[in-house]
């Protein structure tokens, strides 16, 4: 099919190639525009951005879709268009410019976590599942009509990294099979049932600050969901330490909530609001990532409280 792309981070990349090997048309790739980046902070295309250079696609970044844009798109002609966390919001001009309008690979099963971070959101609140969903884009936020699902387990080590990858590739190959279905005319819709919708609202960097009142388990699953972005984070004598990894321990806290009970090899166990929370991997200010048994040398933590 003669296919238009719209995607930007590293999730959509997996889906510009897939679709690419399938042999399709891609007549060109929107993604956002270059930002700074590094400690340089210099201008760099998006992971889409450079990928669609590297297959030798036409890339354009509009800021938005202005009426000029909106033409330059239809004067392509598209049988469809394809769109990945593509960062913007497309007006109804866009969305009618495909003949076969444009399929969106959504990262939830829809209606569930509709909205801009459901990874994450789905190890926040202890699912036991996730998926991706091939929807039909309406003028409304992730409300369109299904036409492909799937769904996939998530481990209780999971974190939002590797859910991340595991439905980047479902959704490369469901996307795949969606553009076959349509151009077959064998692709059918289903509407999202209105009972079970959630928002999965954007993450912030202070919502990951980790919050010792709450019982173990949900802060095990709070450094999961916020790993590798924007990452769980406490302060100790003022300074931030970022965690990696934790573990809930099936013990009595035994003190207030944020006190180092013991450190060792086996984890630094930190009393919470209910249970012990045993972190495995952290980050000293200015230090790299360690596992427990490398932080705590020569470190006195025992009796110190994280806040």
């Amino acid at each position: 099919m003669r296919l238009v792309f719209a995607g930007t981070p590293e999730f959509s990349v997996i889906a510009l190639d897939a679709l690419h090997a399938a042999g399709h048309d891609i007549l060109a790739v929107y993604t956002q525009p270059d930002r700074p980046s590094g400690r340089g902070r210099k201008l760099s295309a998006s992971a889409v951005g450079q990928r669609a250079e590297t297959l030798g696609l036409e890339v354009r970044k509009p800021p938005r879709f202005t009426p000029e844009a909106v033409d330059e798109l239809a004067a392509l002609a598209p049988e469809l268009m394809v769109v990945v966390a593509y960062g913007l919001i497309l007006p109804q001009a866009v969305l009618d410019v495909p003949v076969h309008g444009c399929f969106n690979i959504h990262a939830s099963l829809l209606p569930r976590w509709r909205g801009a971070a459901p990874i994450q959101r789905a190890i926040l609140a202890g699912d036991r599942e996730s998926g991706v969903t091939i929807m039909q884009m309406d003028a409304g936020l992730d409300t369109g009509p299904m036409l492909l699902r799937e769904a996939l387990p998530i481990d209780e080590a999971m974190n939002s990294g590797e859910l991340h990858d595991r439905l980047a590739v479902l959704g490369a190959r469901l996307i795949v099979e969606a553009v076959q279905q349509c151009a077959e005319a064998r692709l059918c819709s289903q509407p999202q049932p209105a009972e079970g919708a959630t928002y999965a609202r954007k993450l912030s960097k202070e919502e990951a600050r980790l919050d010792w009142t709450q019982p173990a388990p949900i802060l095990a699953r709070s450094v999961r969901a916020y790993n590798p972005a924007p990452m769980a984070w406490t302060e100790l004598d003022g300074e931030r330490v970022r965690i990696l990894e934790a573990r809930p321990l099936s013990l009595p806290g035994s003190t207030e909530p944020g006190r180092v009970l013991a450190s060792d090899g086996q984890g630094i166990h930190v009393a919470t609001g209910d249970g012990v929370l045993s972190l495995q991997r952290l980050q000293w200010p200015g230090g790299k990532p360690l596992a427990a048994i490398d932080a705590v040398r020569g470190r006195a933590l025992d009796g110190l409280r994280f806040s």
